[in-house]
This record gives C-alpha cells, structure tokens and sequence, in this order.
C-alpha cells in the first residue's frame, strides 16, 4: 500500500500502481470525469500513469491553468499529426503550450502554407480528435531515440535528442502518430471538441537568427465549441483594443526604420501622458522618502562585470562602445542598478542615514531580436520607473512592506484591480543560474513570503523565476480583457551590495553590509502604457487624458465665444482644445469619438447667449447632451478628478 496526500492534506492508502484516474474515482465520479492530467510529487503525469511511493498528488481539471497546458500541449501533437498527413515529409521540431493556445514549429520544406490552409488543418485535426485515441507515454534509450528521427531524416529532433542524457527520454504516442515528449498529457484525443488555427509566423530555430527560419503554427483549442467561440469575440475586441492601432488613431507613439526597430518615438500627447503618469509616481514617491538621483545611459564595461549582468547578459547585449584609449569599453546601460549602488558608494553611511531611497526614471537598452519585438511590449530601449532601496537588515520588513503598498496604490489610481502576487523564487534543481550564497538567498526569499502573507496579498509561489540575483515579488495582473500580464515587481538583494562591497557604520562601530530592494511599480513605461491603453481601450482615467475636453462650435461665428471657454477650463487646469474648423458638427463629433475624448462641449448661438455650453460624454448617444454653466462643468471636472486619484498614504 501507498500512502496519498491529497491538497487539502488529507492522506488516503491505495494500493500500489493507483493512477491519478483511480483516486479521483475513489472521491467521486463527476471529479473522475472531469480531471485532465495531474501532478505526483511536483512532476506533471497523465491521469493514467502508475504511482508506486508514497507522495502528494493534485488533480487539474480544464477549469485549472495546469490543465489547460496539459490540454493544450496535447492538441499539438494532434496538429502536428494533422500538419504531417497534410504535407508529407514535414519536419517537425517542437510544439509547447503557451498562455493562451500553443504553436508548434516546422520545417515545410518546399510547401507553402498561407491562411487558406487553416479550414483544412482545422478539419484535419477535429477529424483525428474524434477517433478518442489515448495518449500513452513510454521511454526510449538515447540510441533508439536517435535511430527513429535519423530514419526519419529530421536533424531538428536529433539535435534535440543529443542534447539529452540517456535514461531520460520519453516518446508520447496517439493513434500513428509519435513525438519526443517529456509528458503531460490528456486522457485521450477526444475530449478535443472545438480547435482553431490562429496564425503563422516565422521563428528561428532555437531562437537564433544564423538558423534556419522555420514557420511557426500557433493554435488554440477547447473541450466545448462554446467556449471557442467566446474566445474568438474577445480575440476581436483585442484587435480593437490592439495598443499599436490605439497609440496610432490617438497620437501617442510611432516608430521609424530610420530610427532602428524597437526604439519607439513619443509623439507630443503620448510625451505628455508619460509625463503625468512620472509626476503622479514622482509625488508619491517624494512623500515615501525617495531621493530623485540621474545615472548617464552608458557605463564602463568593468561596472557590469562587477554587478554579473555582463556574464549573464553580455553576449546577447548590443556589443561594446569602444573609444580611442586602447582597452577602454562601454556598453549601453541594461539596469540602472550597478550606477545606483555606485552613487551609494560615493561617501560613507551610518546605521542612522538609512534606509536611503534612490529613485530614477532611468533608460535602459537591451538587445532583443527583431522576431520578438512587439510594439511597447517588447522595445530595445525602454525608461523604467526603477528606484534602489539600501538599509538594514532589521529595516528590510518594513520597507518591504511600504513598497507593496506604493504598488498597490498605483494599481488602485488606474483602475487595475484584479491582481495576483507571484513570489519568484528560485529553481533548486538549477543552482547555476544564480549568483550568491544559499544562505542570503534563504533569507531574501522568507523576507518577501513573510511580507506578501502579513499585507494579506493574494499570493502564488513560482520556482524558477526569481532574477539570478535575488528573489522578487512580481505583481500579476488582469486586464479588461482577462488577459494576465506582469506589471509591478519588488526584489530583495543580498548579492549586489556584496559584489560592490557596500557598507555601512553599525551602532557596534563596526563595518556592515546594506540589503538592497528593487522597486518598479510600472516596470517600464513603455510596457505600462501598452497594457495601460488595451485595459481602458485608450479610455484613460480623466486625470491620466492628454486632453479632457474638445470644444465644437457649431459654425465659425462662434470661434470667439470656444476661445473664452478655453480659457476658462484652462484657468482652472482643465486641458481642453478647440475645433474650429468649417465640418458639419457631425463629423467633428465622430472623430472626437476616435479620438477619445472625454468631454465634448458643443457651443452655438443659444450657449453663447446663456453663458452655457453642451456637454457630450464619450460614448453617450446624442439625446444624452446636457446644457451646463461653464462654472458647472469645471466643478464637475474637478471632482471627477479628484475622486479617481488620491494622495498617496490616504
């Protein structure tokens, strides 16, 4: 007998070879019907697969994120079978789930797939679905793996497979199909009920531009038609609320090839909204005790050695500055960090100066490759709202703490509400990747636990993703959209005041180092604003709007009367412009709507008389116009503004 502990710790004796399949059967037959792969002592396993130890065991249904990638991954092999029945001699390479879907990557030799092949991938797969073939798992020696893609002339899977240590490779087979494959899987094909061919792109094999490009089939799938269809709505509203279209009908953003891809240029209004949303971060900041500090936007190559990003990041960083000395190097600033500690270092500290707060809207430049560049998503220079905290060790909780509460803030102020926190901590099985002592990677990670639990925070824990210096609080959240993205992150550092030799005077007299937290409560700004703009659909906050008010007069006799309006709102700092040009009110009314303004304020003959305006909210039909005092609409304004955004500490 086995014993089994199941997530809400009870334990339950089977005996030995039970399959996840039979313990959800032992607990009730709709939980049996519903699990679609499962989890035995932190690896993923089919429902079907034999337990012989004892261990801890969690169930996933389609309504478990872990479950969707189970269910997606297993489509993949599906399609892939599809797409080698469809065009024979493919070679395949490999195909993961991902946060929404999977793609897989082939090699279509001398086939050319467009769009008007989807109808007949899509078929293809539902027709190999509904045979209900079950998906087995069963390992292979490196001798037998690499003798089956050598036969079948594929060097992508080879390359793969020579890679891989003998005694860990494993072979998932369906129907006729067979594909190299660590596991995680479905019961069966048929539980595949609704599938959809997303798009094609190209893709480098291994992500590396000197490789071959491949064609890379992205695919979404679901156990119900239903739910495929909701997901096709929402992917239109997205298209709609895509933050290239927005930030070019709005004005906020363009880029040019003469510039260099991934180097977004600000337009005056998107200029303007980055400003405010520095001078509403900067406020509050000023009220927590941060210190504004700037850092150039390069550094001597030694500054990045010494803070370990050259040897992680060097290689795939745009190369080397070099200058007329012989020997002298520079490179393009990739984290404002190492220049932080830096001016830490330019005079002593003692116990009593901490904690000292060093906050810049600093620019960073990170090469990222052409194929992976999105929009503000993903740019090659980006400013981020990055600030450095050094204090004690006894100040560490604290502080903290008072950042947490800086990102909630900002989170409140626009409008993002639905949030989970994320402790990325790090992947004990791959002690390589981080630099550091154990020991101070012990602490910092209990530090930031114990934080998100005592804040209340609704938090996750993630093995894996802590950065190679430290662990970090990251702050996940959801859009309009249901779309989750990472946004706000806080990370404790005990590795980069060591690496700088950081110090400061105890109260013993005695020589102690500083623990460091990273704080971006935006990220970087680029990022934000995207999300930022497909969260609202461009509709800010009115506080956050370029302009808040478009003044429409009826005809060119009333131009003096909208200049006297403008000034008014601008007296009262209300940003508001005017359109005086010789259109019909209607169409100045449909392109306000593009343009998203707030307030429409449409004066004629009878507002000049009474001193009044007509006042149009974006997006309410025409009978909704409500004639308001100027006096009257400013006061409304201004309260609007002032409910959305509180002090900071409020």
């Amino acid at each position: 007998m086995i014993k089994i502990t199941l997530p809400d710790g009870s334990v339950k004796e089977f005996a030995s070879g039970v399959t996840p399949f039979d313990v959800a059967k032992s607990i009730s037959e709709g939980l049996a019907r519903n699990i679609i792969s499962a989890n035995f002592n932190g690896t993923t396993i089919e429902t079907t697969t034999p337990m012989t130890t004892d261990g801890s065991l969690v169930l996933y249904s389609w309504n478990d994120d872990e479950g969707k990638k189970a269910f997606w991954h297993s489509t993949s092999h599906v399609m892939a079978q599809a797409l080698q029945d469809l065009y024979p001699g493919i070679k395949l390479t490999i195909g993961p789930a991902i946060a929404n879907g999977f793609y897989y990557d082939v090699d279509f030799m001398d086939y050319k797939v467009t769009d008007a092949d989807f109808k007949k991938i899509e078929d293809k797969v539902l027709e190999i679905a509904r045979g209900k073939h079950d998906f087995t798992m069963r390992s292979a020696t490196k001798a037998e793996a690499l003798e089956f893609y050598k036969k079948e002339e594929n060097p992508y899977k080879v390359e793969l497979i020579e890679n891989l240590a003998d005694g860990t490779i494993t072979f998932c087979d369906h129907d006729t199909f067979t594909d190299l494959c660590r596991g995680g899987h479905i019961p069966n094909t048929g539980i595949i009920k609704a599938f959809k061919v997303l798009s094609i792109a190209g893709a480098y094999w291994r992500g590396d531009e000197k490789n071959k490009q491949l064609t890379r089939v992205y695919g979404i799938s679901f156990p119900k038609q239903k739910d495929l269809t909701e997901y096709l709505a929402l992917l239109e509203e997205a298209k709609k609320r895509d933050h290239r279209k927005l930030g070019k009908e709005l004005e906020l953003f363009t880029f040019s090839q003469k510039v260099g891809q991934g180097l977004p240029l600000w337009l005056p209004k998107g200029a303007a909204l980055r400003d405010r949303l520095e001078q509403f971060l900067r406020k509050a900041q000023k009220k927590a005790g941060y210190e504004q500090v700037v850092t150039p936007h390069i550094g001597q190559k030694e500054l990045y050695v010494t803070s370990g990003h050259y040897a992680k990041y060097g290689a795939d960083s745009f190369q080397p500055i070099y200058t007329p000395v012989e020997g002298e190097e520079f490179l393009l600033k990739p984290m404002n960090c190492p220049h932080h500690c830096e001016i830490y270092n330019a005079k002593p500290w003692s116990y009593k100066d901490l904690p000292k707060r060093f906050a810049e809207f600093g620019t960073v430049y990170r090469y990222e490759q052409s194929g992976e560049l999105h929009g503000l998503t993903r740019v090659r220079g980006f400013t981020q709202d990055d600030a450095h905290i050094f204090c004690t060790p006894e100040q560490l909780d604290e502080e903290f703490k008072k950042v947490i509460d800086l990102v909630l803030y900002v989170f409140g102020s626009l409008g993002f509400e639905n949030f989970t926190a994320q402790v990325s901590v790090r992947d004990l099985s791959n002690p390589d990747k981080y630099i550091g002592s154990v020991e101070n990677w012990e602490k910092a990670e209990n530090a930031i636990i114990n934080a998100a639990r005592d804040k209340g925070l609704n938090y996750v824990i993630e093995s894996g993703e802590a950065a190679f210096y430290g662990p970090k609080l990251d702050f996940m959240v959801k859009d309009a959209l249901g779309r989750s993205w990472q946004l706000g992150t806080i990370q404790v550092d005990y590795n980069l005041p060591e690496r700088f030799e950081l110090s400061y005077k105890g109260s013993d007299n005695e020589l102690h180092r500083p623990v460091m937290i990273h704080r971006a409560p935006f990220g970087s700004m680029e990022r934000f604003i995207a999300i930022l703009l497909e969260h609202t659909g461009g509709n800010f906050p009115l506080w956050l709007m370029p302009e808040q008010a478009i003044i429409l007069s009826l005809s060119e006799k009333y131009e003096k009367y909208a200049e006297k309006v403008l000034n008014l709102l601008e007296n009262s700092e209300i940003r508001a412009l005017v359109d005086n040009r010789n259109e019909t009110i209607g169409k100045k009314i449909r392109e306000a709507e593009v343009q998203k303004f707030p307030y429409m304020l449409i004066v004629g003959e009878d507002e000049e008389k009474n001193g009044t305006i007509s006042v149009r909210r974006h997006g309410d039909s025409g009978k909704s116009n409500q004639t308001m005092k100027i006096e009257d609409f400013i006061a409304q304004v201004q309260e609007e503004v002032n409910s959305s955004i509180k002090q900071f500490g409020e």
